[in-house]
């Protein structure tokens, strides 16, 4: 087993902080799991996470290979915008599940990943290797991948402080007013269909989201949306909460496809920008993903209908 010892200006820290701190590569998170997983002694006896350390106590700790996550790699395509040994950004295009679930076993981003990047199993010690973030099946855009521990932890980090910059692209009916604005509502899961989340729950977290009218068309609007919270379905719920739902959301709007000039496959949601600081060198980085061409095709759609109709 590996150790340190204590120094006084560490004492009185807790000891999943004072791990982390010490071997920054593994996240808090993961420093807990081995606490209670016994593989952490102070002075030889096992501590809680909770333990204050104290000066001169030895803290002694093993830390495992990572776990094979038991995937399967698979040769998928992947739209690299960019790479180094820490990290890899990707436009994750529509129709592509994050991580394997139920009914989705395989033919996911991670399936690609790891046939890109074999040592990423297991990284996070979990069956998402290097998942920092997600975004849904049908929406479309930049995703940032952690390709070691290191990694893993600062990612996480900037994530759960809002220190990461989100910027998405949104295709939704109706004509927006105020032409920005922001929507502020606590989110949790719907209590009439337990698929579903809602933004008007008995309990809830809050989310936070700005938007800004990009295009006004007679029947619809091109949003930039900005998201200072990461709530699942954040987005697509707080713009139907004010009646501005998702073009192709057929989840918390309606199809209204008689009502489409081009069509809509999916939910109209592009996660265009993403900004945050290298987990390794501090550098900042920003990336845009192009706006896929089924989102372009109906966005010039609707410019060319309110043409014809002189609108």
């Amino acid at each position: 087993m590996d150790q340190f010892t204590v120094q006084p200006e560490a004492a009185g820290t807790r000891l999943d902080l004072f791990l982390a701190a010490q071997r920054p590569e593994h996240s808090r998170a993961r420093w807990q799991q081995l606490i209670r997983e016994g593989r952490v002694r102070v002075g030889g006896q096992a501590r809680k996470a909770s333990h204050e350390v104290r000066t001169g106590e030895e803290v002694a700790f093993e830390v495992p290979p990572p776990e094979p996550a038991g995937l399967v790699p698979q040769e998928i395509p992947l739209n690299i915008l960019f790479e180094d040994a820490d990290l890899i950004v990707i436009n994750k295009p529509p129709d592509l599940v994050v991580h394997p679930a139920a009914g989705h076993a395989t033919g996911t981003l991670v399936n690609a990943l790891l046939h890109h990047c074999a040592d990423l199993a297991g990284i996070g010690g979990e069956l998402r290797p290097g998942i920092v973030h997600r975004l849904d099946k049908d929406t479309s855009g930049a995703l940032v991948v952690a390709k070691n521990e290191r990694a893993m932890s600062g990612l996480v980090h900037q994530f759960k402080e809002g220190l990461v910059q989100k910027e998405y692209l949104a295709l939704v009916w109706g004509h927006v007013e105020p032409r920005t604005g922001q929507i502020e509502t606590l989110i949790g899961r719907s209590t009439h269909n337990r698929k579903k989340m809602s933004a008007q729950p008995e309990t809830g977290r809050r989310a936070l989201t700005d938007y800004e009218v990009m295009e006004q068309f007679s029947t619809a609007a091109v949003l930039r949306v900005r998201i200072h919270t990461g709530r699942t379905h954040q987005i697509r719920v707080h713009l139907a909460h004010i009646g501005h739902s998702v073009i192709g959301d057929v989840v918390y709007g309606r199809a209204r496809r008689d009502e489409l000039p081009a069509p809509a496959l999916r939910q109209m949601l592009h996660a265009h920008q993403l900004a945050f600081a290298h987990p390794r060198t501090g550098v900042p980085l920003a990336f845009t993903a192009p706006v896929p061409e089924d989102f372009r095709t109906l966005w010039r759609a609707f410019r060319e209908s309110d043409k014809l109709r002189g609108t």
